[in-house]
């Protein structure tokens, strides 16, 4: 394939996937790509900066930022594109390293999300997160390839191809990192990597487990990207690089532009980086103080509000056709999908809809939608949380995948790139 928009954008994306392995990565790279187009780091324990320009703060594993134009009138709302940067994994328990009686040495974690279990099954797998150290600070790391999850052969499980396999959580899926090692602790190699002078130095940690591979482009013109955490980095990147574009060309009046990509949705978003803790509303509400606005003010501005929750959906799988809605079939590569529920599993309604196609439209991308099968109930994304904690007209959003929550997805450079033009004429006023 040619070297052309489309391509470029995907290879950033390739990029950015390679280096977001843990959600702190994400948030902190969002904030470094931003930098780099001119926002200012705001800091939550400092006044709050709601000058013309771009702004851009940190917690945790979420990253909100927030665009100013330079003129804003009395009337004028936040647009918001919300999205979130965790993916399913296995999270390093307390007790990281242990031994079974036959010298096994294996890594203590437990299951992050709703995985696909098998897809973990015999990768070569690295570590990444976060550390705290003894004096304070807080320490990025990845290391490289150290486990394996092995699977049973067949000759001790003669019926897993008729049976099927059946993973207990427990038993079955604690990675293999050594042999023969008693007293060999993970730590040593986690303190490592990070520039640690040794693992005594490590106080916390919050650690997952993510695939040693890299992103990859495959089929007929390398038109897929195979890789895990795209549920939901493709929205994230999407969104970044919406405002990175927006941000060498900016609108000069209109409503304030929001970016708030949540931690801890996969795992019903319950933090204080979650989509349903205080987070968003923090940056509302202060940006708005900020501009002068009193109580009645700053609730006109989020009652003038909308925003478009941008999480991956589901393309119609060719192997298993029967599992989707018979009349509405979107399929990867054919652009990115409108997410509609009559349960209210999205939040999208008639006017997410007509903002929805309003900026698809500006945009010039074509678009689908996604309904779910009525026997096979969907899944739920920051949407509705966004929409039941605020209030604000919310719709949702997203391109399809093939193996959502696999630790290898599946999706479709064109999608990708649509994706971000669409959210970019939605921030621009269609």
């Amino acid at each position: 394939m040619p070297m052309d928009s489309t391509r470029e954008h995907a290879i950033d994306y390739a990029h950015f996937l390679a280096d977001s392995p843990s959600s702190f990565h994400a948030a902190h790279l969002i904030c470094q790509r931003l930098q780099d187009v001119g926002f200012r780091v705001q800091e939550e324990t400092e006044p709050w900066d709601a000058s013309p320009g771009g702004h851009v703060m940190v917690r945790d594993g979420a990253a909100m930022a927030w665009y100013m134009p330079e003129k804003l009138d009395a009337r004028a709302g936040f647009r918001i594109i919300g999205a979130h940067t965790d993916s399913p994994a296995f999270k390093l328990k307390p007790n990281a390293s242990t031994t079974t009686s036959d010298g096994w040495g294996q890594l203590g974690v437990e299951v992050y999300g709703g995985m696909i279990r098998n897809s973990w099954l015999d990768r070569e797998l690295a570590l990444a997160g976060r550390l705290v150290t003894v004096d304070g600070r807080e320490v990025l790391v990845r290391t490289g390839a150290v486990a394996r999850i092995p699977q049973l052969a067949i000759h001790l499980d003669r019926g897993v191809n008729t049976d099927g396999l059946t993973l207990d959580a427990q038993k079955h899926l604690h990675p293999v990192w050594t042999v023969d090692h008693p007293g060999a602790d993970v730590l040593d190699i986690v303190a490592r990597d990070a520039g640690l002078e040794d693992k005594t130095q490590i106080a916390s940690y919050e650690l997952v487990t993510i695939p040693a591979q890299g992103p990859e482009f495959f089929g007929e013109t390398g038109q897929f990207v195979a890789s895990g955490r795209q549920d939901n980095l493709s929205s994230v990147h999407s969104a970044l690089t919406a405002m990175e574009t927006l941000a060498q060309d900016p609108p000069l009046r209109g409503d304030v532009l929001v970016l708030a990509c949540f931690d801890h949705e996969e795992v019903g978003s319950a933090t204080r980086s979650g989509a349903a803790g205080p987070i968003l509303e923090d940056v509302l509400t202060r940006t708005a103080h900020a501009l002068g606005r009193d109580t009645e003010e700053t609730a006109q501005m989020v009652a003038a509000s909308s925003c478009v929750s941008c999480d991956a959906g589901h393309s119609v799988h060719p192997n298993y056709p029967e599992r989707h809605d018979p009349d509405t079939r979107p399929v990867m590569g054919r652009g990115p999908m409108l997410k509609i529920n009559a349960n209210q599993r999205y939040a999208t309604d008639a006017v997410g809809t007509a903002l929805w196609n309003r900026a698809c439209a500006a945009a010039g991308v074509a678009h689908q939608q996604f309904v779910s099968n009525n026997a096979v109930p969907c899944g739920s994304t920051i949407g509705p949380i966004t929409a039941t904690r605020l209030g604000i007209t919310t719709v949702d959003v997203g391109i399809g995948l093939l193996s959502m929550h696999s630790a290898r997805e599946m999706s479709h450079i064109a999608d990708l790139y649509a994706m971000s033009a669409a959210l970019r004429a939605y921030w621009m006023g269609a």
